[in-house]
């Protein structure tokens, strides 16, 4: 089924270990065997099993290794009991971090390939584009809490340059991707036809001089190249700094948002659940997300029904036209939240928009067609309601340009297109006017021309009219 758009992949965890392991051992990075944590050379010379620190490359000859590295790098043959999910979870990315430095093309080329496997259209990957030098800058120039001139130091003492490095390296990046999938040639891969773009990703556990720093980066990133669309704020949401520093990080996205008004935020809130926090931090974190942080989108949102007001704040969520990236199998594996705990079916009935996302595909080991089918064999979805969140994915992306669409159910087109029959190879030189100029019209009319071929392949167009 076309899926329409991922707006919630982290690039970092997208990736699955097997091909993690193929990174590290081409880097020539060690593993220390007890910990599963990758290293710089040198490593241990023998292969032996006694080696305590081998070469990653010995995995391919010692499948004890090669198992458990995959186990400590992802959810897999993760056990209930032994060790919290949520712990788990976020300890992998410190220990195969070092294997991705040098691969984000690759990573990459990867994730839009799959992509590509799922049927979409479009993906948001979420980066920290520009590593740690935005950071490192913050930390270097020290903090203020006056934001004006906190930001003003910061893109007169060298922020300019982290950001024509980082769009250099994204240049190389893209190129590599492109080679990799061979686009642009008669061999080309499917992963080619998906279009990308990107979230800078911000790590709210920094200081706070780094997170604003990184903030900046990422409004200015999203204000000069159209492959950055907006920013995030990631980590833990339950950890010590971001739950410290939450309102501090809401005043500073306040203050930001004022300065780039154009720029689009989706923010991670509600990652939470009762007991993982006191009950206090629970109540406050998604509507303060919308209000304060101008969020567009919410990540997760698990823990609305313990917000202050839920039904106020649920209903105002759906007049606001707030999407929820709902992450079914995070959600599970991360917080113990599943089923009926789950709050998918509260926010379809209350009228909020939602779209199912990966999060993490390669960590969870999943991908975008096992988020529908759980989200079918759980919540006893019709192919309706699925056709409903694939449409609301691309309907809240943050690609520029006008909506294909002209009303909230996404039931007629805009009059340029409407008297089109939308699956229409051919549309009518007026509503390919219109496609030609907006680039999120373009990607949905693609993904009404895959719906109805997908239809009439499998004859649900009666079932499926909206």
């Amino acid at each position: 089924m076309p899926k329409g758009g991922d707006l919630h992949n982290h690039l970092g965890g997208s990736v699955y270990a097997e091909n993690l392991i193929d990174f590290a051992a081409h880097d020539g990075l060690c593993v220390d065997r007890a910990s599963s944590s990758l290293g710089a050379a040198p490593c241990d010379a023998s292969c032996d099993r006694s080696a305590s620190r081998p070469a990653v490359r010995c995995s391919y000859g010692d499948q004890s290794l090669y198992n458990a590295l995959i186990d400590a790098w992802s959810m897999r043959n993760w056990e209930r009991g032994h060790e919290s999910g949520h712990d788990h979870f976020f300890f992998t990315f410190d220990k195969f971090l070092p294997a991705t430095v040098n691969h984000v093309g690759d990573a990459t080329a990867e994730a839009v390939q799959r992509a590509a496997e799922d049927h979409l259209q479009y993906v948001e990957l979420m980066q920290t584009a520009d590593g740690m030098q935005s950071a490192e800058l913050g930390a270097k120039l020290g903090w203020t809490q006056d934001f004006a001139a906190a930001r003003e130091k910061l893109l007169s003492g060298g922020l300019a340059d982290v950001i024509a490095s980082t769009r250099k390296q994204f240049d190389g990046n893209e190129a590599k991707v492109h080679s990799l999938l061979q686009c642009g040639t008669g061999a080309a891969a499917p992963g080619c036809g998906v279009t990308v773009r990107y979230l800078y990703q911000v790590l709210r556990g920094l200081p706070p001089e780094s997170v604003f720093a990184q903030m900046v980066t990422g409004f200015e990133l999203a204000s000069t190249d159209s492959r950055f669309v907006g920013l995030n704020l990631v980590m833990p949401e339950d950890s010590y700094v971001p739950m410290r520093d939450f309102d501090l990080h809401m005043r500073m996205l306040d203050y930001l948002h004022g300065v780039y008004p154009k720029v689009h935020i989706s923010l991670h809130a509600g990652e939470l659940a009762m007991g993982l926090v006191p009950p206090e931090g629970l109540r406050f974190h998604i509507r303060e997300s919308i209000e304060r942080g101008h969020a567009e989108r919410i990540g997760h949102g698990v823990s609305v029904m313990n917000e202050r007001e839920p039904l106020r704040l649920l209903r105002e969520m759906a007049q606001r036209n707030i999407l929820v990236e709902i992450c079914l199998t995070s959600n599970d594996v991360i917080l113990g939240v599943r089923g009926e705990a789950d709050p998918l079916p509260v926010y379809r009935r209350y009228g909020v928009p939602v779209a199912l996302a990966t999060d993490d595909e390669g960590v969870s080991r999943s991908d975008l067609t096992q988020e529908y089918l759980r989200a079918v064999e759980t919540y006893n979805l019709s192919y309706v309601d699925l056709k409903e969140m694939a449409r609301q994915s691309l309907e809240h992306s943050f690609l520029p340009g006008s909506s294909l669409w002209q009303d909230k159910r996404q039931s007629r087109a805009v009059g340029a297109c409407e008297a089109d029959r939308t699956h229409a190879r051919n549309p009518s030189p007026a509503c390919q006017n219109f496609l030609n100029a907006n680039e999120r019209a373009r990607i949905q009319w693609k993904l009404e021309e895959e719906l109805s071929e997908f239809e009439a392949k499998f004859s649900v167009t009666a079932i499926s009219a909206k």
